[in-house]
């Protein structure tokens, strides 16, 4: 398989839309089929679109996935930039399916984009993707017709799909956010957006290279980076409150040994708030003496990963006064690790840019470290922004130009709701969804749209998302989305529609849940990221897995309360 940039002719300097990805097929058979009719489409080949691609093909309905990339694996084909990886640990990170995991093992706790393509290879011998998915298929427009009871679906090679059920897999991060800096075009040397990465590998060594963002992609190609460059600039807004991941090579007789326990490790992964193995620790902050809870902070920051985020005090993400003591702990144990006063103040500053944990945070190895390498610098553009590219580089608003050879753009994604408005959607009365929600989205349940019958999303707006691990909620989301379906099904339903007035009280809930903890203190990827105009508003569930996973199965045992259904 060729690589994603080979298959496309490329008259831009780098690709930026998921449509260049987009190619006419010679072949016409199967998934690629001119007037294709099935009973399910799914949207992207990740962890979403396989899960339920499997499960709806077990229930006995004809199923296949369009898939932008060349390949299966979502993010893990589109993330292949300088040292991409995971951040979750396995095995909560990876489908539960015994005959997947029974022949499977990894060589560490935090897998890099390498070993999850050859996961997905893996998951596609054992349960056969491939044979049902379009690749290199981008959707354009889509929009149910109500007297047909289907979908009809547009590609942007030309070809109509009419499914009954419409299913986006489509993640939180397929919508990349390109800032329109004058003169990319212009600039001589390489850029590439961090998930539009080429596969084939740019050499840093001798090179002047710059990062231009520190979220979590900017993070892992600076450790990757750092110590290979003759020069780099890391470009930062805000700093990344990054916590310590503890990656670990894994042996394959110790994972053998615990597999026997996976079927309860997979379930209790859902009974927790974020859908890790670990969960809140069950008292409130200040219940512990200072030197309690410094003896509880260092427990948990050995551990590593997630912890120091989602397995501290239970009123850390509630209590301003409780926040800060977390912060304090992790900007002392930081700041020890960098060498120079003034990179510590602008990388770990005493006083906290924002509470902590309110933005996802990073995993790193090694991140702070690199700042103590005379090669690598940090370009502090909080107050002095980037004005324009130039031939050589970049220049700055107070007009300091830095001359370049290679840049990395790592400035994310127009995350969680982009990935929905991006696809052309068209409500029953004609509506465009992306014009539907600039003034915010709005979903039932955070899996369903009102307007949009028998369409349902998974890992999107309004469900646990960012907060949570990716396979825990795909399965949670998965299996009642199949459920649902099956309902349907069984009673002889054409189709069902979620009530207007449900998706308003979902959206007052989310508000409410939001408003409780301290979110809404700051612009970040919960507060519907930082894309300039894009209008500020949660976008996740907050109240954890577990009460979610309640809420929507009782919303699905009282189905005519949420939805219209319409008999057939």
């Amino acid at each position: 398989m060729g690589s994603l940039g080979e298959t496309v002719p490329r008259p831009k300097k780098f690709n930026t839309e998921l449509t260049d990805y987009s190619v006419v097929h010679g072949d016409k058979s199967g998934p690629y089929a001119e007037n294709l009719e099935v009973d399910a489409l799914i949207v992207g080949a990740g962890f979403a679109g396989i899960f339920m691609l499997k499960t709806l093909r077990d229930r006995g309905l004809k199923t296949v996935i369009f898939e932008a990339g060349n390949d299966t694996g979502g993010t893990w084909r589109w993330n292949c930039y300088p040292g991409a990886g995971v951040d979750s640990e396995v095995p909560e990170y990876e489908f539960s399916w015994p005959e997947v995991y029974s022949t499977w093992n990894w060589p560490s706790n935090y897998p890099d984009y390498k070993d999850l393509r050859n996961y997905f290879d893996h998951v596609d011998k054992v349960i056969g993707v491939k044979k049902d998915c379009a690749f290199n298929t981008v959707v354009i427009e889509a929009q149910f017709e109500t007297n047909e009871g289907k979908w009809s679906i547009k590609t942007a090679d030309g070809r109509t799909t009419k499914a009954k059920y419409l299913v986006l897999g489509t993640g939180f991060a397929a919508k990349r956010y390109i800032p329109p800096w004058p003169g990319m075009d212009k600039f001589k040397g390489i850029v590439h957006h961090s998930s539009f990465w080429p596969e084939e590998e740019i050499t840093v060594k001798n090179k002047r290279c710059a990062i231009i963002g520190t979220g979590a992609s900017g993070v892992q190609i600076t450790q990757a980076w750092g110590p290979e460059a003759s020069e780099l600039k890391v470009f930062q807004r805000t700093p990344n409150l990054a916590v310590p991941m503890r990656k670990r090579n894994l042996t394959v007789e110790e994972q053998e040994r615990t597999k026997p326990y996976y079927p309860e490790l997979f379930r209790y992964r859902e009974a927790n708030f974020a859908g890790f193995m670990y969960d809140w620790y069950e008292r409130n902050t200040f219940d512990d003496t200072a030197q309690e809870r410094e003896a509880f902070y260092e427990k948990v920051w050995k551990e590593g990963g997630f912890r120091y985020w989602v397995a501290l005090y239970k009123d850390n993400l509630f209590n301003p006064e409780a926040n800060k003591e977390s912060y304090k702990f992790w900007a002392k144990k930081t700041r020890s690790r960098i060498g120079d006063p003034k990179l510590r103040e602008l990388l770990a500053p005493w006083e906290m840019p924002h509470y902590f944990g309110i933005k996802r945070p990073c995993l790193e190895r090694n991140y702070y470290e690199q700042f103590n390498r005379e090669s690598v610098h940090l370009v502090d553009i909080k107050n002095n922004t980037i004005k324009e590219f130039t031939e050589t580089g970049i220049t700055l608003e107070d007009g300091t130009h830095h001359e370049l050879d290679i840049v990395a753009v790592a400035t994310g994604f127009d995350v969680v709701t982009g990935v929905m408005t991006q696809l052309g959607l068209k409500s029953i009365d004609g509506a465009e969804l992306e014009k539907e929600w600039t003034p915010g989205a709005k979903t039932y349940l955070g899996t369903t749209v009102s307007g949009y019958p028998n369409m349902f999303h998974i890992y999107g707006p309004h469900g646990p998302t960012l907060l949570s691990n990716g396979p825990t909620s795909v399965a949670v989301q998965g299996r009642w989305i199949a459920d649902t379906i099956g309902k349907i099904e069984a009673n002889g339903v054409k189709y069902v529609n979620p009530k207007i007035e449900a998706a308003d009280k979902w959206k007052k809930h989310i508000l409410e849940l939001n408003d409780r903890t301290l979110f809404p203190t700051t612009r970040s990827t919960y507060m519907g990221g930082s894309i300039p105009g894009k209008v500020y508003e949660p976008v996740c569930y907050s109240g954890g897995i577990p009460a979610y996973a309640r809420e929507i199965r009782k919303a699905l045992d009282n189905w005519e309360e949420g939805f219209d259904i319409i008999k057939a």
